[in-house]
C-alpha cells in the first residue's frame, strides 16, 4: 500500500492548524487598535504532471492527481474597525476605509497603517509623533512662512514655550458721536505693541466749532506715544461720515518699539443720542503661555497658548492607494505598498484637507468579529479531527497491509 495514502491528511492536519492560528491571531487582537482580521483559504494541491494514457481508438486523455490541501492568509484591509472616543489629544481614527497613515522605521522603511494611537518620543534630540511601535509618524512641517512642507517627513514638535504678543496693525471700531448735548466723546480701543500685551488707546473727538459737523481727532495711551497728522472728522447733515474714512497712526512704546495702525473709522455716524454700542475689531493679540499640543479635524498638530491662540507645527500625511487590497501586511497593523497597489495619492496633503475623514481623540478598533471567530474555531477543531482520523485510519489499513505480507 503506497505511503502517499497519508500525505492529504497530514496536509489537511496542517492546513487547519495554520487556520487555528489565523482564529487565535484574530481573538488574541481583539481590542488591537487598527488590527484587520485574517481569513485562512484553502486550495487544492495538484499533481504537477498530467497522466496520460492512449485507448483503444488511440485517442488520449489526461487528469491530474489530487493530493491534499494547502491555504494562504487573506487580510480584511478595507473592513473597518469600530471608532470610540479615547480622549487623548494625539489619537486619530479614520473615517475612509481607503486611507492610512505614514510611518517610517528607524532606517527609513515606509509602513501604512490604520492604527492612529499615536504618542511622543525623543528621536536624535528631537520629540517626534510616533506609532506605538516607535516608528516616526510622516508629515509635513510648518516652514517659517507658515506655509507646509511639499514633501513628507518625520513630525517634530518644536514650538516655543511662550508665544510673544502679536501687534495690532489693523483696527475697525463703529461708533457714534453724538451730533448734541457734548464737546467731547471719547472710545477706547484696546491695542497691543511687539512687547506689549495690551494697552487702552483713548480715540478723542473734539467738537470744532469753526465748522459744521466736524470734530478734532486725538489719540492718547499710557506708556506710549501716539503720532498721527492732524485730523479732522467731517460729517454729512444725515449723519454719515464723510472723511477721512482711514486713519495712520503709529504708536511709540516706552520699552522702545513701535508698531504702525490702520485704523477704519468708515463705520462711525453723527447721530442724536448717546454713544450708543461701540465695535472694535483688531488683529492684535497678548502674549501667551504654551498650554499644550494636539491634532485638529483637518490632521494638523497644534500648539495652544494661555491666549486662546494657536500655532500650526505640522499636517499629518494620509494616502490612499488605488488597489488597496494589494497593500502586504507586515503585522496586523502595519503595511508595505509595492506597485501593484496602483497610484498612491494623497488625501491630506500638504494643500489638501481630507473633508470629514479624521476623529480626533479617538481610535479605530479591530475589525475582528468574536462571533465569527469562534464559529470558525469550532469549524477549525472539528476538521482537525476528521483529518485526525484519516490519519488514523490510513495508519491502520498500512498496518493491516503490513501484517498480511508478514
Amino acid at each position: 500500500m503506497a505511503l502517499s495514502i497519508f500525505f492529504p491528511s497530514v496536509t489537511g492536519l496542517d492546513a487547519q492548524s495554520t487556520a487555528l492560528g489565523s482564529v487565535s491571531d484574530n481573538i488574541a487582537n481583539i481590542r488591537t487598535t487598527g488590527y484587520k482580521a485574517a481569513d485562512t483559504l484553502f486550495y487544492t494541491l495538484l499533481g504537477s504532471q498530467p497522466i496520460s494514457k492512449n485507448n483503444a481508438a488511440g485517442l488520449s486523455s489526461s487528469r491530474v492527481d489530487v493530493s491534499g490541501v494547502g491555504t494562504y492568509t487573506r487580510y480584511n484591509i478595507l473592513q473597518a474597525g469600530e471608532i470610540t472616543s479615547t480622549g487623548n489629544v494625539y489619537d486619530v481614527a479614520l473615517e475612509d476605509s481607503n486611507a492610512f497613515f505614514m510611518v517610517t522605521d528607524e532606517y527609513g522603511q515606509t509602513y501604512y497603517t490604520r492604527a492612529g494611537d499615536f504618542d511622543t518620543l525623543p528621536i536624535d534630540g528631537k520629540t517626534a509623533l510616533v506609532n506605538h511601535n516607535g516608528y516616526a509618524v510622516q508629515g509635513f512641517q510648518v516652514q517659517e512662512d507658515g506655509t507646509f512642507a511639499q514633501t513628507p517627513s518625520d513630525i517634530i514638535l518644536a514650538f516655543e514655550d511662550h508665544m510673544a504678543s502679536v501687534p495690532t496693525s489693523d483696527v475697525e471700531i463703529t461708533a457714534n458721536v453724538p451730533a448734541t448735548g457734548v464737546n467731547t466723546s471719547t472710545y477706547g480701543i484696546t491695542v497691543y505693541g511687539p512687547e506689549n500685551d495690551g494697552a487702552t488707546m483713548n480715540m478723542i473727538f473734539n467738537k470744532n466749532h469753526d465748522a459744521v459737523n466736524t470734530w478734532n481727532v486725538s489719540f492718547a495711551i499710557d506708556g506710549a506715544e501716539v503720532v498721527a497728522e492732524p485730523i479732522e472728522a467731517k460729517f454729512s447733515p444725515d449723519g454719515k461720515l464723510v472723511s477721512p474714512q482711514e486713519i495712520n497712526l503709529t504708536v511709540n512704546w516706552e520699552d522702545g518699539t513701535s508698531n504702525t495702525i490702520s485704523l477704519d473709522i468708515s463705520n462711525m455716524t453723527q447721530y442724536d443720542g448717546g454713544d450708543g454700542e461701540v465695535y472694535v475689531s483688531q488683529d492684535g493679540a497678548p502674549g501667551g503661555d504654551l498650554v499644550g499640543s494636539y491634532i485638529d479635524s483637518d490632521g494638523i498638530l497644534k500648539a495652544e497658548y494661555t491666549n486662546n491662540r494657536t500655532l500650526n507645527v505640522a499636517k499629518l500625511a494620509v494616502v490612499s492607494f488605488q488597489a488597496p487590497e494589494n497593500l502586504v501586511p507586515v503585522s496586523g497593523t502595519l503595511f508595505e505598498a509595492y506597485s501593484d497597489v496602483g497610484n498612491t495619492s494623497y488625501v491630506i496633503g500638504p494643500d489638501t484637507v481630507g473633508s470629514n475623514l479624521l476623529r480626533t481623540q479617538s481610535l479605530e478598533g479591530s475589525n475582528v468579529n468574536l462571533e465569527q471567530e469562534f464559529s470558525e474555531l469550532i469549524q477549525v477543531q472539528r476538521a482537525y479531527n476528521l483529518n485526525s482520523n484519516a490519519f488514523t485510519v490510513a495508519n491502520e489499513m498500512t498496518s493491516v497491509a503490513i501484517d498480511l505480507k508478514s
